[in-house]
C-alpha cells in the first residue's frame, strides 16, 4: 500500500513538474545511478553496475537530445555530455571507478548550475526559492 501511495506520488510529481524541474530530475537520477554503479563496482556485481551505468547513459543522451540546437551554450554543453557519455563506457567496460568519478563531476556540476538556475527564476517569477 504504502509503495503504490509513494509510486502515485512520483507519477505526480513528474506529470506536475515544469521543464526545468524534469531536467533537474533527469540530472539527480544521473547521480544516483552513478553512485549505485559505483557501489555495485565495489560490491564485484558486475550486472547491476552494467544496469546502473546503462540508466545513466539513457540519461545522458536524453539530456543530449533536448539540448536546445540554437542556443549558444550547447556548443559548449555537448562535448561535456559527450565527454560524461565517454567515462561512462570506459567506467563499464573496465569497472573504472575513477571514470564514474569524472562524469559524476560533471553532472554534478550541471545539476547544481540548473538548480541555481531555477531557483533564480522562481525568485524572478514568484519570489520562491527551489526543494533539493
Amino acid at each position: 500500500m504504502a509503495y503504490q501511495q509513494y509510486q502515485a506520488y512520483q507519477n505526480n510529481s513528474v506529470n506536475t513538474a515544469s521543464p526545468g524541474e524534469l531536467t533537474l530530475m533527469l540530472y539527480n537520477g544521473s547521480l544516483k545511478f552513478i553512485k549505485q554503479a559505483r557501489k555495485a563496482v565495489e560490491e564485484k556485481d558486475y550486472q547491476k553496475k552494467n544496469e546502473m551505468v546503462q540508466k545513466t547513459q539513457n540519461i545522458v543522451r536524453e539530456l543530449m537530445v533536448t539540448l536546445d540546437q540554437d542556443a549558444p551554450i550547447t556548443l559548449q554543453m555537448m562535448p561535456l555530455y559527450d565527454f560524461v557519455y565517454h567515462c561512462l563506457t570506459q567506467a563499464n567496460v573496465n569497472n573504472d571507478l575513477d571514470q564514474l568519478a569524472q562524469a559524476e563531476e560533471i553532472l554534478t556540476q550541471f545539476r547544481d548550475t540548473w538548480k541555481e538556475v531555477i531557483k533564480q527564476e522562481r525568485i524572478r517569477k514568484h519570489g520562491q526559492g527551489v526543494k533539493s
